[in-house]
């Protein structure tokens, strides 16, 4: 699980930061295991490590209008009070998240869903059950 906030932009950025922190607790309180960055020897991607778990949850903005401003084409939201840039850090975490997700985590991601998340699923299914779906006792061993 990689938590998020969606429509960010109608936090300030007080409120992101204490919703940031008000999920974070919730997450620790209730034992829900998000993804965990892993271990890096670099200190170089320890520094990238770094910036990217201080910003879990992502607070992220999407939008499908592209907006001309000052000579140049954004996405973005415009408002009365200015405009949200879908593709800027001091405006949301979209740019973090998908870096994340696309060019620096992707392989580590695969690695996790293929060798936890489908091989628990695979034992799940394969292993005897009771009727109550429960795994009966030693049935995997021999």
């Amino acid at each position: 699980i990689i938590p998020l906030i969606a429509k960010a932009d109608t936090l300030t950025p007080d409120e992101c930061r204490e919703f940031k922190k008000t999920i974070l607790n919730e997450i620790a309180q209730h034992k829900i295991r998000i993804y965990e960055f892993p271990d890096c020897d670099d200190e170089e991607e320890m520094k990238i490590q770094k910036r990217l778990r201080d910003r879990v949850p992502f607070a992220v903005v999407g939008s499908n209008r592209v907006i001309e401003m000052g000579g140049k084409r954004l996405r973005g939201r415009q408002y009365p009070w200015g405009l949200v840039e879908v593709e800027n850090l001091e405006h949301n975490d979209f740019i973090a998240l998908r870096n994340m997700l696309i060019r620096t985590h992707m392989q580590d991601l695969k690695d996790v869903t293929n060798n936890v998340h489908y091989e628990n699923f695979r034992y799940n299914k394969l292993a005897p059950s009771t009727n109550e779906g429960k795994i009966k006792p030693g049935s995997l061993t021999k």
